[in-house]
């Protein structure tokens, strides 16, 4: 009998994480912005899991469900892979050396705990703004005038390294925020290439910080098998109702959501 109730309540959390990869890959699908500003407030806030738990999950969980859209975007010939391998060259060591740091420090401690949930949470404002902003900065990217090629290449590369940086520490900023960095860099650049760019870029990014903190045992297997099982369908189902929903309307509401989420975390983050 105790066995059986074992077994229903394990169900019942799984079937939970189901329905939430299933939410999250719905928005994503509507919405375009990456799981992890949704996903990672989501396993930390709800269902309570310690932060570096929920942020090594969602890397994986990300390296995953981008792989399909790098390689689909890549056949289309909507990648850049000059940039990308510049951000590459920032991101990667940045990626290594936060993950090295986060080795010698105990991420279960109160402070850690509330230095990466401030971290997450400051990721997320910056997410919201990128989100807010980015039709308006896609009008008037085209109208800048590029700079030289090398200061592009080192300004990629230094972009590179923020994104490592905050990605491997939060697990957000590989979409939005590097979508709207990009088009501020490459104005010229056509908007379904500054994407897929961005997507081929975070693959390798999110995987390698994945195995990072993989080797640091902050991911949980099993929650990343039923968030996969839920999110597959969520984003082929929220990108056919993608056109049938106001852009503006979702966007604003996606603000308002990262926003909260984002103060809460600063404010309130000391969750363990």
């Amino acid at each position: 009998m105790k066995i059986f109730k074992f077994l229903q309540v394990k169900f019942i959390v799984l079937f939970e994480y189901i329905i939430s990869g299933f939410l999250v890959g719905t928005l994503v699908g509507l919405t375009g912005v990456g799981g992890g500003s949704l996903m990672t407030p989501l396993l930390v806030l709800f269902f309570k899991f310690p932060t570096a738990v929920a942020v090594g999950t969602d890397l994986l969980y990300a390296a995953i469900t981008k792989s399909a859209g790098a390689i689909s975007h890549h056949k289309l010939g909507n990648v850049d892979w000059k940039i990308v391998k510049n951000l590459l060259f920032g991101s990667l060591p940045a990626s290594y050396l936060v993950t090295h740091h986060l080795k010698e420090i105990d991420l279960y401690s109160l402070q850690n705990v509330e230095i990466i949930n401030t971290s997450l949470g400051i990721a997320l404002f910056l997410t919201s703004i990128a989100v807010l902003f980015q039709p308006i900065i896609v009008k008037k990217s085209v109208k800048q005038k590029l700079k030289t090629n090398l200061n592009i290449s080192i300004l990629t590369i230094i972009l590179g390294f923020f994104l490592g940086v905050v990605v491997t520490l939060t697990s957000v900023g590989a979409g939005a925020i590097g979508v709207t960095a990009l088009l501020l860099l490459y104005p010229k650049l056509q908007i379904k290439k500054i994407i897929g760019t961005d997507i081929a870029h975070a693959v390798p990014l999110t995987l390698f910080a994945g195995i990072g903190h993989f080797n640091l045992g902050t991911v949980d297997i099993n929650l990343l098998i039923a968030l996969l099982i839920g999110s597959v369908p969520g984003v082929l189902i929220g990108s056919k109702l993608s056109s049938r929903i106001d852009e503006k309307f979702l966007r604003l509401i996606l603000v308002i959501i990262l926003l909260i989420v984002g103060m809460q975390l600063i404010f309130k983050g000391n969750y363990v």
